[in-house]
């Protein structure tokens, strides 16, 4: 199989290129080249350009063509507008990745499938993916062009460890604060339910997406099967950092309301919201898949990994300090109500 990645060397998208690699895929990367060095030399093939320069990209390619295309860093049409016109020739499946977090906000119905409607008024990222997902299926329909829609939801790799509540710089700050003895802030009282998927998981599955005819013209989400409430989420983090969990909760409407951070869209847009994943779809299309890594087990490999790397090791000291802020805050505001 001939497959070209946009991108391939994200979160999601490392664990497939490796993946692919060791099953001797002839794989193609196509990006800017600064941080191909996670995938190293051996068993790909790189396109290095800046992929909104049409023509450059237009001229790198205009000998092959390929089984498989799949965009990852797509956010907006103007993307897969590019795209289109690049690929509609070149490829037998375009694959673009979307995000679960396109599912209708509030939900209806706190079991998600891919017929659950597509609606976030909070955030202009999934309504963004909702646009480009439209525009895909109207070139599928009207001009067939062989397009199928990914949907992850939260997936976390070895390289960072993933939150509900973090700040710009990432999410190790939250882990040195569990590690310093510091609560932690949980939005909400930590008792909705969300998914974690490991990326190797992520990658069993889409790999079975590609080259499945059956998976032309449709929409796919990818997710574990595991729900876990945050209480469950941080105390599974709190364990692989061998600390003991403090848990401060704090209204996730507050911490929206607060301005410092930007939680309307990830926040109240999609984590407050309880979610249960039915992958019936992806199980019929890929009858061999099943993930495998639960939650506990995999935090412990991504905790190990960071720990022992201290370039993944980014202080925000910054939102330390606002944290500590907003708990001294709430302290106060509850000492004043105790005494009113």
């Amino acid at each position: 199989m001939k497959v070209l990645f946009i991108g391939g060397t994200g979160t999601i998208s490392t664990a497939i290129s490796k993946e692919l690699i060791q099953m001797g895929t002839d794989l193609y990367i196509l990006n800017r080249g600064s941080r191909n060095d996670t995938l190293g030399s051996r068993g790909v093939k790189y396109l290095t350009c800046d992929v909104y320069k049409e023509d450059e990209v237009r001229e790198l390619i205009k000998e092959l063509t390929f089984d498989v295309v799949a965009d990852f860093i797509a956010f907006d049409t103007s993307a897969l507008e590019r795209d289109y016109r690049l690929f509609k020739n070149k490829t037998k499946q375009f694959i673009f990745i979307s995000s679960a977090s396109a599912y209708q906000k509030p939900l209806s119905n706190y079991k998600i499938t891919e017929g659950t409607t597509l609606s976030n008024p909070f955030w202009e990222y999934s309504r963004n993916k909702i646009a480009c997902e439209e525009f895909l299926f109207k070139m599928y329909r009207e001009n067939g062009f062989p397009i199928t829609v990914v949907r992850p939801s939260h997936t976390y790799d070895d390289r960072s460890i993933p939150l509900g509540v973090h700040g710009d710089r990432g999410s190790w700050q939250v882990a040195k604060r569990m590690l310093e003895g510091k609560k932690v802030i949980i939005h909400g009282d930590g008792s909705s339910l969300w998914t974690m998927t490991s990326s190797i998981d992520f990658a069993k599955a889409f790999i079975g997406l590609m080259g499945n005819s059956h998976s032309i013209g449709e929409s796919v989400q990818i997710t574990s099967d595991e729900s876990l409430t945050w209480n469950q989420i941080y105390s599974s983090i709190a364990d692989a950092l061998g600390v003991e969990l403090k848990p401060y909760y704090v209204p996730s409407d507050f911490l929206d309301a607060v301005g410092k951070y930007d939680f309307k869209g990830g926040l109240i847009g999609d984590k407050v919201n309880s979610v249960v994943f039915d992958n019936s779809k992806l199980k019929n299309l890929v009858p061999t898949f099943t993930p495998s890594i639960r939650f506990d087990q995999g935090i412990k490999r991504t905790v190990t990994n960071i720990l022992n790397s201290p370039d993944l090791q980014v202080e925000d000291k910054e939102f330390d300090i606002w944290c500590d802020r907003v708990i001294q805050a709430l302290e106060v505001a509850k000492e004043g109500l105790n005494h009113s």
